[in-house]
């Protein structure tokens, strides 16, 4: 197994247990003291990652199936619909009372109008009487109509916004259990990978060598807003350089975002989303489920290229702290292969939705680049892109010896050091 695909087994697993994501080692960590590297989770940590995850899916969707028989059964249980429901019935009734009492009026009005020229004095007065009487009976029952049908329409709409309360709580439960659903199906697989990793000969079995780690393959982000909003998009820029003096047959470069609320304890990744576009293009597309953008081929000796990155924050998304990380990998048609040593984190605040934060600078690197200025693009001496075109056929075939690279691990792993080294600083953002 290669080494990039075992520490995809940690990284898996970290997203569900964040005791386990401490743990994952850097992918070039051979050469640190062994006091200094931490082990991978073992098979039995991964597996009671997966069960825990197994729990919390079938938790939140057990939840999600309450809330929806929940309001299916409103109308035989809330103490809101049996008010509407005797609202509709008074006002139903004074209705009745009130056409009755109209009814009245004209047959009051038609006895005074057909009262004979002989009619006694008496007879028009008792006509006359019975007259008023109709009408004030009628103009009594048309406010009782009035009162009774607004408390019909009070009473409709409490209940109304019941169900829509009910109906939002279910919109949020079901983004649970898919937020669930995915963390388990992330610990699956790294228990999955483990248990393979264990069958074909242990930790070291079937590793490849041959991936070293290139200090001078450099990834650098300029134009990240050092706070964003929720509810935008904003552009930047990730540059990759080949600092070294021979030329890189594919280049992938790596870039993945993680966000936490203030506490640093709710991770927002699935409300933060990283797109791609070439110099060439002005289509946006997604970054693949590995973090990976499509390939550079080739990226010659001292050549960069320049690919625009945008990053979206949901609406929804509360305050929090977010990082975006990049690295990059290479592979060889010899079979020589390696990549960044280290992950650049470049930090940003995300401000609640409609924040106006004002004019705010550029989100800086957590560690030191190497000096690249004397550096030549690849078509020459301008800054013009990358003439190795990023490929639009998707990963190649040497994607799956780097898919599962140490950006990945990295940058998982550095998103909780990012998140503890926040927890105990105390975020302000």
């Amino acid at each position: 197994m290669k080494i990039r695909q075992i520490l995809a087994t940690a990284v898996a697993a970290a997203v569900t247990t964040p005791a386990l994501l401490l743990s994952v080692t850097p992918a070039f960590a051979d050469d640190k003291p062994a006091a200094q590297t931490q082990e991978k989770p073992s098979v039995a940590e991964l597996e009671k990652a997966a069960a825990a995850a197994q729990t919390a899916y079938d938790d939140a969707l057990a939840a999600e199936k309450a809330a929806v028989a929940a309001l299916k059964s409103l109308d035989e249980t809330s103490l809101l619909a049996k008010a509407e429901k005797d609202a509709k019935v008074a006002a139903e009734e004074a209705a009745s009372v009130k056409t009755v009492a109209d009814q009245a009026v004209v047959a009051a009005k038609a006895a005074v109008e057909t009262l004979p020229e002989t009619a006694t004095e008496e007879e028009k007065t008792t006509a006359a009487k019975a007259l008023a009487e109709a009408e004030a009976a009628a103009v009594a029952a048309d406010k009782d109509k009035v009162a009774a049908d607004a408390k019909a329409v009070e009473a409709g709409d409490a209940y109304s916004d019941e169900r829509v309360a009910a109906a939002r709580a279910i919109g949020e439960l079901q983004k649970a259990t898919d937020a669930a659903l995915d963390d388990k199906n992330a610990a699956d697989a790294a228990l999955a990978k483990a248990k393979e990793e264990e069958a074909e000969g242990g930790e070291n079995g079937g590793e490849d060598d041959t991936c070293v780690p290139e200090a001078d393959l450099t990834t650098v982000v300029t134009g990240l807003p050092s706070t964003v909003v929720a509810g935008t998009k904003v552009t930047f820029n990730l540059r990759v350089t080949n600092g070294t003096e021979k030329t890189m047959d594919e280049v992938f470069p790596f870039v993945y975002a993680h966000a936490t609320d203030r506490s640093g304890l709710n991770g927002l990744d699935h409300l933060v989303h990283l797109q791609w576009s070439s110099g060439s293009s002005s289509k946006w597309k997604n970054v693949d489920n590995e973090n990976y953008i499509e390939k550079i081929s080739p990226l010659k000796a001292g050549a960069h290229a320049d690919i625009k990155l945008r990053l979206t924050v949901d609406a929804s998304a509360p305050a929090g702290n977010g990082v975006t990380f990049v690295a990059g990998d290479y592979w060889n048609d010899d079979g020589t292969c390696g990549g960044s040593p280290d992950l650049e984190g470049y930090e940003f605040m995300i401000a609640a939705a409609g924040s106006k934060p004002g004019k705010v600078g550029d989100a800086k690197p957590s560690t030191t680049k190497p000096n690249t200025s004397d550096l030549k693009p690849q078509s020459g001496a301008s800054a013009s892109p990358v003439s190795g075109s990023l490929a639009a056929t998707g990963s190649s075939s040497a994607t799956s010896q780097l898919a599962l690279a140490s950006g990945a691990a990295l940058a998982i792993g550095a998103g909780a050091v990012f998140v503890v080294r926040r927890r105990k600083a105390g975020s302000h953002a």
